[in-house]
């Protein structure tokens, strides 16, 4: 016999809720501006046709999200260029390096195969909370 599903208040429901709306939010800037850091790492420049062929999007959608990354002060790029990340681009770059790299590794801890804990933790990195990233370090040794 299946066991009843007990609900949370709907406060904490729509708190948890408004949470993963806002990561939804904060997701492709991270997404792009890690990807725009990597470029750069990789070949010293990161280019839209190299973003859109990675992020399997058009043209154009590089180029919109580009425009909105740079009125974030984000990024900085003029038409046919290069792109390349502010101070505080490179600040969030990192951060979601870190918290890519910690959920990765957590993964891996548990077994999952390095292919898989790579994907997953694309996905997971924009909507766990700094408790279960603070959780993850502890299981790792890596509190400091």
């Amino acid at each position: 016999m299946a066991r009843a599903r007990r609900l949370h208040s709907a406060e904490r429901q729509a708190s948890n809720f408004s949470r993963v709306r806002e990561a939804h939010q904060t997701e492709v800037a991270e997404d792009y501006v890690e990807l725009i850091s990597d470029l750069i790492d990789v070949h010293g420049e990161a280019r839209a046709a190299d973003l859109a062929s990675r992020l399997g999007v058009a043209a154009p959608t590089v180029a919109k999200t580009i425009r909105r990354l740079s009125e974030l002060g984000l990024v900085e790029s003029q038409p046919y260029r290069a792109i390349f990340l502010t101070e505080e681009g490179r600040r969030l770059a990192e951060v979601v390096r870190r918290r890519h790299v910690l959920v990765r590794d957590f993964l891996l801890w548990l077994g999952v195969d390095a292919e898989t804990a790579e994907g997953d933790a694309e996905g997971i990195e924009h909507h766990v909370s700094e408790a279960t990233l603070r959780a993850f370090a502890r299981k790792l040794g890596r509190d400091g």
